[in-house]
This record gives structure tokens, C-alpha cells and sequence, in this order.
């Protein structure tokens, strides 16, 4: 039986590109990875690629936060009002959210390291991914993308950043988080009341504990609809210069390196 030929280039791919996703391995911060995590538990896991994993973290998350009352207790406690506090959080479900918050945290800055590492190895290997798909519903494709667009598409409305730089699954993702959260926490009547100058009424109106997950995710997919259209145009260019070297480059040339 003729076996078939080892070939080392598709050991360590970079990237795939999908329909209606762009997901790639490159060198990111383990200490970012892990700041991120802090903020949210799985926001480190998820800008790190890995969706399933930090959709989980992110699903516990809101469980345990709200069930412990957990961001009631932080807004209390910078208020100065601490036994308030003490007595908003229930320690059944804080202790639940000690140890995953521990993990995510660890876990994420462990993979930020290892992709580190695999992205090196796959530029040293070979670059893999694919030609532009176009199917019914959707088209995808890499090319050359302004960075201040994804953050600025991300201020006014979380997702479409993503959805700019080519990731439909994590844009769709993020949406509907935040129409969940902007609605439970009353987030558009509080502002109506606060422009038109019921102040009052507006801290009438708003729930604090689903108030408090908007900051972080805020400046969660600003950051990553930004740092991902970067990471994009430079897999854009990767490509580029891997399909002259496969097409056009005379295997002979001596490289000076």
C-alpha cells in the first residue's frame, strides 16, 4: 500500500476561513488574555478564538453573578456601604464563583502561551487557509480593512465591529448579549429620562446589577473589533505573500536568512 506523503505544512495551520467566519492563531498578550478574564470570565477564552469554550465561562458567569448578586456587592462596597454589601451577596452561590473565575483567569493566559507558540510554529511550517466562499446566504473573503472602523462601529452598537472585520459568528454573538443586557437592565430608558433631564427617574429606572456588565463589555469588543481587524489585514498580507512564494518564487533563490 502506497502510503502518502507527510506534508509539515499542514501540521500547525494559522487560519480558516469560512462562510461566515475568520478564525486565526496569532500572537496575543497572555497577560491581556487574562485581563480580559477578570473583567468577564470567558471574554480572555473567546477573544483567543476559542467560542465554545468561552461561551460557557460567559453563560456561568451571568448565572452566578446574578444568583450571588455579586455586581450588587462590588456597587455597594465602592460606595462605602459595606455591610450592605454583606448582606446583598449570597455566599451559596459566591463560593461557586470563586474557584471558574480562578480558572478562567489561569486558563486563559495557559492558551494565549501555547497559541504563542503554535503561531511561530505555523509561520515557520507554512501558511494554510482558504480562497473566498461564497454560499447562499453569505460571502466572506480577506482584503485590506480600516482598524478605527470596527472600534467606532463598536461604540455605537457591540457586534458590528466584528461583523466588519469578516467574524458573523462572534458579531451575532455579541449582539445578542448586549440586547439582552441593555434590555433587562433598562439601559435605553435611563438614558431617554437622563437627556431630557429626569435624573432622578433614571436611577429609579435601572437595574445596577445587569447595569454593571456593560462597562466591561464595552470595552471588551471595542478592543478586540479593533485589534481584530489588525490581525486581519496582516492575515490578509500573510497570504498574500505565501501564494507568491508557492506560485512564483524560483525554489532555487537563496534566501538571505
Amino acid at each position: 500500500m502506497t502510503r502518502k506523503a507527510y506534508t509539515p505544512r499542514q501540521r500547525y495551520p494559522k487560519a480558516k476561513l469560512t462562510s461566515i467566519n475568520v478564525n486565526y492563531i496569532h500572537p496575543r498578550s497572555p497577560w491581556t488574555a487574562a485581563w480580559w478574564s477578570m473583567a468577564i470570565p470567558g471574554f480572555g477564552h473567546v477573544m483567543l478564538g476559542r467560542y465554545f469554550t468561552g461561551s460557557l465561562l460567559i453563560i456561568w458567569e451571568f448565572l452566578i453573578n446574578l444568583k450571588g448578586h455579586v455586581n450588587l456587592g462590588i456597587l455597594y462596597t465602592f460606595l462605602g456601604r459595606f455591610d450592605q454589601a454583606r448582606e446583598a451577596v449570597d455566599p451559596r452561590w459566591l463560593l461557586f464563583y470563586c474557584g471558574v473565575f480562578v480558572f478562567a483567569v489561569w486558563d486563559s493566559y495557559r492558551c494565549a502561551v501555547d497559541f504563542k507558540n503554535l503561531s511561530f510554529l505555523g509561520d515557520h511550517d507554512g501558511y494554510y487557509t482558504s480562497e473566498p466562499l461564497v454560499i447562499g446566504l453569505a460571502i466572506n473573503y480577506l482584503d485590506k480593512r480600516t482598524p478605527w472602523v470596527g472600534a467606532v462601529s463598536s461604540l455605537f452598537m457591540p457586534g458590528l465591529g466584528h461583523l466588519y472585520a469578516g467574524k458573523l459568528v462572534m458579531g451575532v454573538y455579541i449582539l445578542t448579549f448586549w440586547t439582552a443586557i441593555s434590555y433587562f437592565s433598562h439601559l435605553l430608558e435611563g438614558l431617554v429620562y437622563t437627556f431630557t433631564g429626569g435624573f432622578s427617574q433614571a436611577l429609579t429606572v435601572v437595574d445596577p446589577e445587569w447595569l454593571l456588565f456593560l462597562p466591561s463589555i464595552y470595552g471588551f469588543v471595542i478592543y478586540d473589533a479593533y485589534s481584530s481587524v489588525i490581525e486581519h489585514n496582516k492575515l490578509f498580507k500573510e497570504e498574500q505573500s505565501w501564494f507568491f512564494k508557492e506560485n512564483y518564487q524560483d525554489p532555487g533563490f537563496d534566501m538571505p536568512f
